[in-house]
């Protein structure tokens, strides 16, 4: 980078500390709410030679066109599905990822809702600081053995299969196409997938073309023993038909990470004590972070070096 600082925008929230670090190679301007995030824009934008964003808050065609000398968008994390990456790329602007920083924090965590979900850890929790004990609740059934269900066999997908090997769980899973590379059952379709699995995690990246993949006859597919655990994003999994599939028995239990209200929290469920919800932190941890926010800076670096993107999209 050239001795006078580039003009960097930052639209996530962030901590001082990873603050301080990218003041070290950005002039630094930091909006991570909407109101201030739209007063930056109108008032600098023209400055703004970077923007760094997370997939649930993007970067739209008008925000872009409002800063005229935005040569590269980076995203913290895998997921980029706000980001209007085709209209960055007509201007001739770089973007990029965060993919690979996360993946072990987010399988873990998938993983914990599993396990969570299908022992009813939370349930149990209120039951024991309520006196309950064990001859007065009905038996958690056992993860190992369970058939996992993955859909959306990337990178993710993977390290929450090999987990899943971990318990003796059989795995299968769905994608647009099989994966040559790996040895898991493959099924054409959720419904398919559903039918077989006793967990279905999610795993697929967000968007129109995956909004409400998992509907009511998915849901139905699992059937009343079943579970489904959310690490993806929200709009994958029907949250109406969710709730009426727990309070009619259809399903046994879920763990959800993200879903459609958020940051609001899922009103339809929270009279379930079949759900356990964590506030969508699965790939949060302090070394998920400090690997994201390394791998920006390693962008930056290339980028404005003229050189390859580390994570191109």
């Amino acid at each position: 980078m050239s001795a006078s600082k580039p003009e960097l925008l930052v639209l996530h929230v962030l901590s001082p500390e990873h603050l301080v670090q990218l003041g070290q190679h950005f002039a630094v301007h930091y909006a991570p709410s909407a109101p201030e995030r739209a007063q930056a824009i109108a008032s600098m934008g023209a400055r703004f030679h970077a923007v760094l964003t997370v997939g649930a808050v993007g970067l739209t065609a008008a925000e872009i066109d409002a800063m005229p000398q935005l040569g590269w968008i980076g995203s913290l994390g895998a997921g980029y599905e706000n980001v209007d990456v085709q209209h960055a790329k007509a201007r001739g602007i770089a973007v990029s990822n965060g993919a690979g920083t996360n993946d072990h924090c987010v399988a873990d965590h998938a993983f914990g809702l599993v396990i969570a979900a299908v022992r009813g850890l939370v349930r149990l929790d209120r039951w024991t600081r309520e006196g309950v004990w064990r001859n007065d609740i009905p038996l958690p059934p056992n993860v190992s053995g369970k058939r996992l269900g993955i859909l959306g066999l990337g990178t993710i997908g993977q390290k929450i299969a090999r987990r899943g090997e971990a318990f003796d769980m059989p795995v299968g899973y769905h994608n647009r196409q099989p994966k040559a590379d790996v040895g898991y059952a493959y099924f054409d379709s959720v419904l398919a997938l559903a039918q077989w699995a006793d967990v279905l995690v999610v795993a697929t990246p967000g968007g129109a073309g995956t909004r409400h993949l998992v509907n009511a006859q998915v849901l139905d597919a699992l059937g009343p023993q079943g579970y489904v655990v959310n690490i993806a994003r929200g709009s994958v999994v029907d949250t109406a038909a969710l709730a009426v599939a727990l309070r009619e028995g259809r399903l046994a239990g879920a763990g959800l990470d993200v879903y459609e209200s958020e940051p609001l929290p899922p009103a339809e469920l929270l009279d379930s004590d079949a759900v356990v919800l964590s506030p969508h932190v699965a790939g949060w941890s302090p070394e998920a972070v400090q690997a994201t926010v390394d791998l920006f800076l390693a962008n930056a670096q290339r980028h404005f070096a003229g050189q390859p993107l580390v994570t191109p999209l």
